[in-house]
C-alpha cells in the first residue's frame, strides 16, 4: 500500500492524500489551495493526478480547503463515488456553487484587466455548472455505519466534532500484497470539546496507520468561556467610541457558531443593543443547512432551543440579527453610521463581501477588525493579523488603522494537547503516523512531541507530493 500527499502537506490548505492499495486508488478529499493567488491558481486548476484514474473519493467535510476542488476532479474525467455524510453533502451543495460562482466573478475582473493589457483572457478553474454537474457523484453514509466500499476496503465515519457534519475516516484494508490487516485513520479535522452547537469529537480506539491534522500543534487555545468574556468586551469598547466590528467568518461553523454565541450575550444584556448583519447569502443558504441537521447538535444548543416552551428558541435568530442576501442590501451597510456588527465571508479574507467591508472601514480607527479563525500564510487576513501598516484590497492600497483583534477560543481546531489527547486514548497506537495540514514549524514540533510522549516507531511530517510505502 502506498501514500502519497498531494496537498497540506507542510501547509494548511489543499488537503488531497492518495491511497493505492490491492490495485484500486482511493482520493481522501480534494481541497483547494488558498494563497498567493497566481501560485494558488496553478496548483488548483492542474490535478496531480489523473482523475480519471481515482476509483472513490472519501471527503472528511465541507469546508473548501478540502472540498473545493472535487468539481475540477469530475470536470477532469473522475467518474467514481463520493462518499461524505449526509450534512456534508447538503453543505457542499450550497459551498461548490459559491465557489464556482465566486470563480467566475474573479475571472471575469481578471479579464477586464487582461483586455487592456492586451494579455489573452483566463478561464475559471471551474463554474457553477462544473460544480453542479459535481453533486451527482455524491453519496452519503451516517456516522458509525460501516460499509464495503470496495472489495477489502471498508469505511466508517466517526464524528470528528470541527463542523457540521465533520468526520475522522476509517479504512479497514485487507492488504492483498502484504497479506495483512491494515486500519488507516485519516482525521481530517478534529474538533474541540465544549464548542457550541456540535457534539464533541469522538475517540478512535486504534490505528495501524495514522494521517492526522496538525493545524495548532505547537498552541494551546484559551478556554472558549474566556473568550466570549473577551469578545463582549471588544463590541462594547468598539461601540462606546461609535465603529463597527468587522468579524470575517467562514460561513460553515464559525458564522453560525457567533450568531449562536451573540444571541446568547444578546438575552443576558451582556452586550449593548447593537445591530448584528450576517453579510453572506452563503452563510444564508448554509444556516438553513444547520437547521435541517439537529441530528449533529449536542446537548447544550437543544437545552438553548427548549428554553422557550412550547415554542422552541431559533438558535440562530434574534432580534438584533439580520441576514443580507441581495447584494443592495450589503451595499447599505457602507452608510451605516451607527455601531454594528458586521459578519461576512471569506474568513481568510481572500473573496466575498467582507473585502468591500474592510475596503470601505479599515483606515476608520474606530473599526475593530475581530479575527476568530486560523489565517494561513500568503492572506489578506494574515497581513491583517501581523499589523500590516497598509493593505492590498481589490488591487489598491489602504491604511490599516482599525483596531485588530484576535480571539482563538472560537476555533474550530484541536490545540496540541486535543491532538495528543486523542491520540493517547488509543489502546493500539499507530505504527506509522503521518502528520499534515500544518505549517512546517507547528507540524514539526508536533512531531517532536509525540515521538517523546508515545514513543511511536514514525512520526514524519511529508512533503508535498512525497510518497510512503505502508
Amino acid at each position: 500500500m502506498k501514500i502519497t500527499f498531494h496537498g497540506a502537506a507542510r501547509t494548511v490548505t489543499g488537503s488531497k492524500h492518495l491511497i493505492e492499495v490491492n490495485d484500486k486508488r482511493i482520493l481522501l478529499d480534494c481541497g483547494m489551495v488558498q494563497g498567493k493567488r497566481v501560485e494558488s491558481r496553478e496548483a488548483n486548476l492542474k490535478l496531480p493526478f489523473d482523475a480519471r484514474s481515482i476509483d472513490v473519493m472519501i471527503l472528511s467535510h465541507a469546508h473548501i480547503d478540502h472540498s473545493g476542488n472535487v468539481p475540477n476532479l469530475v470536470k477532469s474525467g473522475f467518474r467514481g463515488d463520493i462518499i461524505s455524510t449526509y450534512a456534508t453533502r447538503d453543505l457542499c451543495a450550497s459551498m461548490l456553487l459559491d465557489s464556482g460562482s465566486i470563480q467566475e466573478r474573479d475571472v471575469e475582473y481578471v479579464n477586464k484587466r487582461h483586455l487592456k493589457r492586451g494579455e489573452p483572457p483566463v478561464e475559471p478553474i471551474y463554474t457553477q455548472a462544473d460544480a453542479a454537474k459535481s453533486l451527482e457523484y455524491f453519496i452519503t453514509q451516517g456516522y458509525d455505519r460501516p460499509r464495503q466500499i470496495m472489495p477489502g476496503v471498508t469505511l466508517t465515519f466517526k464524528d470528528a466534532g470541527h463542523m457540521l457534519g465533520s468526520a475522522f475516516v476509517i479504512l479497514d484494508i485487507e492488504d492483498r500484497e502484504t497479506g495483512r490487516d491494515v486500519r488507516l485513520v485519516f482525521s481530517g479535522d478534529l474538533g474541540r470539546a465544549g464548542i457550541p452547537i456540535i457534539r464533541d469529537p469522538e475517540l478512535c480506539d486504534s490505528a495501524d496507520v495514522l494521517i492526522m491534522e496538525s493545524t495548532y500543534g505547537d498552541k494551546l487555545h484559551p478556554p472558549y468561556a474566556d473568550d466570549t468574556k473577551r469578545m463582549e468586551q471588544i463590541i462594547t469598547q468598539t461601540y462606546k467610541r461609535g465603529g463597527v466590528v468587522l468579524i470575517p467568518a467562514f460561513a460553515v461553523g464559525r458564522t453560525q457558531q457567533l450568531v449562536y454565541t451573540l444571541h446568547q450575550l444578546a438575552i443576558n444584556n451582556d452586550i449593548p443593543d447593537i445591530p448584528v448583519y450576517v453579510d453572506s447569502p452563503l452563510a444564508i443558504d448554509v444556516t438553513s443547512a444547520f437547521r435541517l441537521h439537529p441530528e449533529c447538535y449536542d446537548d447544550e444548543i437543544r437545552a438553548f432551543m427548549e428554553t422557550g416552551g412550547r415554542g422552541r428558541i431559533d438558535p440562530f435568530g434574534f432580534d438584533m440579527l439580520t441576514y443580507t442576501r441581495a447584494s443592495s442590501e450589503s451595499k447599505k451597510l457602507n452608510f451605516l453610521r451607527e455601531p454594528a456588527i458586521i459578519i461576512a465571508a471569506s474568513g481568510m479574507m481572500e473573496a466575498g463581501r467582507i473585502l468591500h467591508h474592510l475596503k470601505n472601514r479599515i483606515e476608520d480607527p474606530r473599526t475593530t477588525v475581530l479575527v476568530v479563525g486560523f489565517q494561513a500564510e500568503n492572506t489578506l487576513g494574515r497581513r491583517i493579523v501581523e499589523r500590516a501598516k497598509t493593505v492590498s484590497i481589490f488591487g489598491e492600497q489602504y491604511d490599516n488603522n482599525a483596531n485588530v483583534e484576535v480571539i482563538e477560543g472560537f476555533s474550530g481546531h484541536a490545540d496540541r494537547d486535543d491532538l495528543l489527547h486523542w491520540v493517547e486514548a488509543m489502546h493500539k497506537k499507530p505504527r506509522q503516523t503521518y502528520l499534515v495540514h500544518g505549517e512546517e514549524p507547528v507540524a514539526l514540533a508536533l512531531a517532536q512531541t509525540m515521538r517523546e510522549r508515545f514513543e511511536m516507531m514514525t512520526v514524519e511530517v511529508p512533503a508535498l507530493h512525497s510518497s510512503v510505502e505502508v
